[in-house]
């Protein structure tokens, strides 16, 4: 049994909230402190003694090594749904919990009358910079003709170590 209670500030506070951990680095710039003689500092929560925020400081090695320990390798991708949001069924479970609630149906046409902006709209009002415009002129418009396979015929080679 799961107990859930409505978001007190609504379901875009809670979109902010969840995106902050589901899409962020693994060390954001704020808590770097310094880099200087081949060795990193910055900040961390030692959650083994009351979440106390600390200072640790590693060769730069040491720090280039364990960052990109959370660096995804080519092709996967960070997360992973299942049960209702699972891909084979996800419009007809969602469509069921939407049921169960009492909300409206999901209307296919498009976003319905007054509903929230589409990532494009979202990540304009934050950034303001449009995903719609063409990134090289600023002018033209961008529209998806085709999305394309990855090809299987030149797959992706290995960078060369080159120290």
């Amino acid at each position: 049994m799961l107990y859930a209670k409505r978001p007190f500030a609504g379901p875009e506070q809670v979109l902010d909230y969840v995106g902050r951990y589901t899409h962020r680095v693994a060390l954001s710039n704020n808590r770097l402190l310094d880099i200087a003689d081949g060795q990193v500092s910055f900040r961390y929560k030692a959650y083994r003694h009351q979440a106390q925020q600390k200072t640790m400081t590693l060769a730069a090695e040491e720090f280039i090594r364990r960052f990109l320990l959370h660096v995804l390798p080519a092709g996967f991708q960070r997360i992973r749904y299942y049960g209702f949001l699972g891909n084979r069924y996800r419009k007809e479970k969602l469509a069921r919990c939407r049921q169960l609630l009492g909300m409206p149906a999901d209307e296919v046409g498009g976003p319905a009358k007054g509903a929230a902006p589409d990532y494009r709209d979202r990540y304009e009002a934050l950034t303001g910079v449009s995903l719609r415009r063409c990134p090289v002129c600023h002018e033209g418009c961008m529209h998806v003709i085709e999305i394309l396979p990855p090809s299987r015929r030149n797959p992706p080679t290995a960078i060369p170590d080159t120290s």
